[in-house]
């Protein structure tokens, strides 16, 4: 089964996840294959189409993915305060909001264990271990 995948190659949107991470200085290797297929299947459910999404929604995906997978003091040293400050703010709305796309990939990087402690702490969330 696994000599399938290089007979036809890595799909086209866990490559523009991929691109999108490292963007954001995340080395996708780093980023459990679940985590990534669990984002495209979040992202694809939330926009409703089956086609190849725009670059656009996988990074913004990997911003926040990033954030919480980073933390906000290493995400504001390998990016922008700017970036920060939006993907924080993001963050808190999602958090208020209680629902959508954000929420949902908040709450994929905490069920897979993948968030940061002082993300997690701030928003008094508790990962089981």
């Amino acid at each position: 089964m696994l000599g399938l995948l290089d007979i036809f190659g890595r799909a086209e949107s866990l490559k523009s996840l991929d691109l999108a991470l490292r963007e954001f200085d995340v080395h996708p290797r780093i980023v459990p294959e679940a985590v990534k297929l669990a984002t495209v299947r979040l992202l694809k459910n939330a926009s409703g189409a089956d086609s190849k999404l725009p670059d656009a929604v996988y990074t913004s995906a990997a911003e926040l993915l990033s954030y919480c997978l980073l933390g906000p003091d290493q995400f504001v040293a390998s990016n922008t305060l700017n970036a920060a400050k939006h993907a924080e703010h993001r963050l808190e709305k999602a958090i208020a909001a209680g629902n959508g796309l954000d929420v949902d990939l908040i709450l994929l990087a905490l069920h897979s264990g993948v968030i940061h402690t002082k993300i997690a702490d701030r928003f008094d969330v508790e990962t089981s271990e």
